[in-house]
């Protein structure tokens, strides 16, 4: 099957009724007939679920169709993008680890990481995540590699198959965070990846209603216990140690669970992710195309050829660069100008919505960051990122060409 049919018959719904979509079970907890068997749901020796924070059947729908998609064994949905990638750290990293991450990473990840220096986790920031920089950065404490597959909002793109090269030659994973990509430009797993995350809320959503991130696990890594003791106990489940470890701890206690009508909502955002993406790319492409022949301004988009990425966009992605674009105006007053005259984009901190959507990320998502941070995010004081929509083209290019326009005027 191709993209989308995949989407709506490689998981089908289970639901006895005939309904084309799973119900949502907006329950906290579920009733069994007899204490035993409720014991044996509760300790993972019998299916079924016992309460929505450990597992749910509309959760457990959502999980199966992202799984089944990225091609991986299965899948964990959390109740924020950043909870994703959270959760998935904490269940590999402990006090004493390393792990390598590039410096282009969204401003709350690059907070975050922050923040687990606190917990005694180690973050070592590479400018670039290259088979190189990785083989040279490793050192015994090395525990995982995190990167972004296409950087928000530098728009560097990951060579994921060299690098999980040198992971598999030092033994270390590479988690990779799919959300700018989505499953229809690259599935990540398939190219190497060890284990992909996203933020659902994003494009595999579509239309901003709904937070949500999920983990997926490829299943091959072999997580030795001499090098993460963590795993000793889980060992026993093969292929299945990482998401065993994670489901029964720092997933499941932590609490950071999704509701089931958020899950509910982002299968129905799913139906139509490729659609949404094929538009989007094509928006972005056109917009990109027509900026780069504007005074007055410099635009930074994966496929044109003023990207240093075009060739792994065209090897990776199939030529398609994504749904995000940056532009430089010249100053900070000159980008508050050029994004308040737009106006057919919304001005919001998110990206993924099927309306174009315009920020200054100096001035909020990176306002905590030093300049030598943002610069290496590819945030300048006159930087707008905006995540393209799937509006007409045609009307895209005329809104921002009378934006421009608008620059110079009194």
């Amino acid at each position: 099957m191709k993209f989308n049919t995949a989407i709506l018959h490689t998981v089908r719904s289970e639901d006895t009724n005939g309904s084309t979509l799973p119900p949502i079970y907006q329950a906290n907890a579920f009733e069994y007939e007899s204490a035993e068997q409720l014991e044996k749901v509760f300790n993972n020796k019998a299916a079924g679920f016992s309460y929505t924070r450990a597992g749910n059947p509309t959760v457990d729908a959502f999980e199966r169709r992202i799984a089944a998609l990225e091609g991986g064994i299965g899948a964990a949905a959390c109740a924020s993008g950043m909870s994703a990638v959270t959760a998935a750290l904490m269940n590999i990293l402990r006090a004493g680890d390393e792990v390598i991450v590039s410096t282009g990473l969204f401003g709350g990840t690059i907070d975050l990481f922050e923040d687990l220096e606190a917990f005694g986790i180690v973050p070592v920031f590479l400018e670039s995540i290259t088979y190189e920089t990785v083989t040279q950065a490793v050192t015994p404490k090395t525990r995982a590699v995190f990167t972004e597959l296409i950087g928000n909002p530098r728009l560097d793109i990951t060579d994921i198959e060299s690098v999980s090269k040198a992971c598999k030659e030092n033994g270390i994973p590479l988690l990779v965070d799919s959300t700018t990509a989505t499953p229809y430009l690259i599935k990540p797993l398939k190219h190497g990846a060890d284990i992909v995350i996203h933020s659902s809320s994003k494009y595999i959503n579509g239309s901003s209603n709904s937070i949500s991130g999920i983990i997926v696990d490829s299943g091959r890594f072999k997580w030795k216990s001499e090098r993460y003791p963590g795993f000793a106990d889980y060992s026993k489940f093969g292929p299945f140690a990482f998401l065993s470890k994670l489901r029964n701890g720092i997933w499941r206690n932590m609490g950071g669970c999704v509701s089931p009508f958020n899950a509910y909502m982002n299968i129905i955002g799913l139906e139509t992710l490729g659609l949404r993406m094929e538009r989007c790319c094509q928006n972005a492409k056109a917009l990109a195309e027509f900026l780069e022949t504007q005074e007055g301004v410099t635009v930074n988009y994966p496929t044109l050829g003023s990207s240093p990425y075009k060739e792994l966009t065209d090897r990776l992605l199939g030529g398609k660069g994504g749904a995000i674009l940056t532009v430089r105006a010249g100053s900070r007053e000159r980008a508050y100008k050029l994004i308040n005259s737009l106006k057919y984009a919304s001005i919001a901190t998110n990206i993924g919505d099927v309306r174009t959507l315009v920020i200054h990320p100096a001035g909020t998502i990176y306002t905590r960051h030093t300049d030598e941070q943002r610069a290496s995010a590819g945030v300048y004081d006159d930087t707008v990122r905006v995540s393209v929509g799937i509006e007409d083209a045609e009307d895209l290019i005329a809104d921002f060409k009378q934006a421009i326009e608008a620059l110079d005027k009194d």
